[in-house]
């Protein structure tokens, strides 16, 4: 018989740990390295700096989470506000030249109010009148409201199907041909005979202007009863202006 030899090397595998003898566990060295933790933000991976990685164990990763950017954010300041230039120029223009065969869509100016372009009109109006003095801006400013407010309820008494955001723009808009005749007043201020007609002039291109585009056909035989105070609003707005 043979003596016995030593026992056989045991070494049977499990996965990613190998099992051997005390024998040659002698001679194995290393260190164990803690690994990199990355993230992958957009395709691109990235690595964890210490302080992340800890507040993410502690359960306070949402410390780090950054919000995507909403694209409404990154609008202009102009369609934020909703303040359409070309809209509010078409609209000046269709102010200005109110006859029918000029061809324009007179009927914008009522059916899309807006509201910078006539209070644009209305401050630029305070400004100029009784010689800039600034005292005169939030009157004039609530002689619009309100003046508009009573032609509204009373455009709605007699039948008319208007809001009031529309009557507050067409009044406001409707306020250009005072302003265009405001630096011919000043030029012919001498001439009484001459300011009066431009006054006039002015009084009825502004109450005209109005006037078309508020008074519609539902109106029938009532037009009068809301033309008078549309003509005697700017009458007054007028007086605001030269200081009568």
């Amino acid at each position: 018989m043979q003596p016995p030899g030593p026992p056989p090397a045991y070494s049977p595998t499990n996965g990613d740990f190998t099992f051997v003898s005390s024998a040659d566990a002698e001679d194995l060295s290393g260190s164990i390295a803690s690994p990199d933790v990355k993230l992958n933000l957009g395709g691109d991976f990235i690595k964890e700096s210490t302080a992340t990685t800890f507040l993410r164990q502690r359960g306070y990763g949402w410390l780090l989470e950054v919000e995507d950017d909403d694209p409404e954010d990154n609008k202009p300041l102009l369609e934020e506000l909703d303040i359409d230039l070309k809209d509010i120029y078409y609209k000046i223009r269709c102010v200005l030249m109110p006859m029918p065969s000029l061809g324009f869509n007179r009927q914008v100016v009522r059916d899309n109010p807006d509201f910078w372009g006539p209070l644009a009109i209305v401050l630029f109006f305070s400004m100029i009148s009784l010689y800039g003095q600034f005292r005169v801006v939030s009157w004039i400013i609530t002689i619009w409201i309100f003046g508009s407010l009573t032609i509204f309820l009373l455009a709605r008494v007699l039948g008319g199907e208007v809001a009031y955001g529309q009557v507050l723009g067409v009044i406001g808009y409707s306020l250009l041909p005072l302003i265009v005749i405001a630096p011919i007043l000043l030029v012919v201020g001498s001439f009484e005979v001459v300011s009066t007609l431009i006054k006039l002039f002015g009084v009825f291109w502004a109450a005209y202007s109005a006037a078309s585009l508020l008074v519609g056909e539902e109106f029938k035989t009532k037009k009068p009863l809301l033309i008078y105070p549309i003509f005697l609003l700017y009458i007054y707005f007028l007086s605001l202006y030269t200081g009568v």
